[in-house]
């Protein structure tokens, strides 16, 4: 009962802020509620805050006693909603396939199917001696990506 009304409390935020979308939502026994929301243009505190608050201050809490943490997404998480790419093109992501295919390139596009990267290799050159530069390009499909992380450079 009470983790339907944080639900149906959770889905109205949600649906007032489009720009907010949620990750990961936990509610164990001892009422503990855990949110992670992300966002098409990043999450700012005010974010998470309008989140806590649509929740928090539409509970009684004589009837209901909770606690409530509501985060945004680390920059370290990996990416698990196909929404959460597209802020991320021109950033490089390292990308572990399902196949055991370990890549990390440039994000350089992202459609309904899944996402494109870009990388620079050197390889043998193909009459002589030597290695020459070349242009990877990979697409991969969102059903066969295990774990996707951006590489954040500092």
């Amino acid at each position: 009962m009470f983790k339907k009304i944080v639900e149906d409390l959770l889905q109205t935020a949600l649906t007032e802020r489009e720009d907010l979308f949620l990750i990961d939502f936990t509610l164990s026994g001892d009422n503990a509620i855990k949110i992670v929301i992300d966002g098409d243009n990043g999450v700012l505190v005010e974010d998470c805050m309008f989140v806590s608050r649509a929740i928090e201050h539409n509970i009684d809490r004589e009837e209901h006693d909770f606690s409530l943490e509501v985060l945004s997404s680390g920059a370290a998480t990996p990416l698990i909603l196909p929404r959460q790419y597209n802020k991320h093109v021109g950033r490089s992501l390292e990308v572990k396939t399902l196949d055991h295919q370990e890549l990390t390139g440039e994000l350089t596009e992202v459609n309904e199917n899944g996402v494109v990267l870009n990388w620079k290799a050197r390889e043998p050159k193909p009459v002589g001696k030597g290695k020459v530069t070349v242009t990877k390009i990979a697409t991969i499909a969102f059903d066969n990506i295990k774990e996707a992380k951006v590489k954040i450079k500092f």
